[in-house]
């Protein structure tokens, strides 16, 4: 996977608490083949980005001139609930967006942001309120997010820092799912085989 070093963005507010993984992506499109000609993207927030014609939603945030290339999205409380599907997060890294802060997540979306590439950030409420409002006030404004300092910086230049757990940062910063994790020890592996069967010809 890619890895995640430092992130300048457009960055867009979505100010709703308890945004499930079927808001991000209804289950009705996980059917659908993703493949690198047709990625998830079109799905993304779907029955709140379009209308029931498959026209775009003015109101919605994303269908906003200044935020549909938007590469962060900073929402309320609890970002990624419901069910487990990894599709919510295709869906996001399909359309181009890297990292979502938020004051919490789903345990298991939070996992499976991190798995993919994409770098979670847990900030207080009232920071991500202050940045969403921020965010309204100057529409395609930017974020700075440094993972090896682990802060976020916002419209005014005023950097907050956000904690991670090492070993998802080390991971994030090479680029390393839980398939890089397991090459990277292959040399050992490989060894460790090798003098195994040396030991034990009867196994061959």
């Amino acid at each position: 996977m890619k890895p995640f070093t430092t992130l300048t963005a457009i960055a867009a507010p979505i100010d709703m608490a308890n945004i499930d993984t079927d808001r991000i992506i209804p289950v009705r499109f996980l059917r659908k083949l993703r493949s690198a000609e047709a990625g998830y993207q079109g799905y993304l927030f779907h029955d709140v980005r379009f209308d029931n014609a498959g026209q775009e939603k003015p109101d919605f945030v994303l269908n906003k001139p200044a935020f549909r290339h938007a590469g962060i999205i900073v929402a309320g409380a609890n970002f990624g609930c419901g069910s487990s599907r990894e599709g919510a997060v295709y869906a996001l890294l399909d359309y181009g967006i890297r990292a979502v802060i938020a004051p919490s997540f789903g345990d298991i979306h939070y996992a499976n942001e991190l798995q993919n590439g994409m770098l979670p950030v847990t900030l207080p409420e009232e920071i991500c309120r202050g940045l969403r409002d921020q965010l309204q006030s100057n529409p395609g404004a930017t974020l700075a997010i440094d993972l090896p300092t682990q802060t976020v910086t916002d419209t005014e230049g005023t950097a907050h820092p956000f904690t991670i757990d090492p070993v998802y940062k080390e991971r994030l910063l090479k680029g390393l799912d839980d398939i890089g994790l397991v090459l990277e020890q292959l040399p050992g592996i490989e060894s460790f085989e090798n003098n195994y069967h040396a030991e034990r010809p009867w196994l061959a």
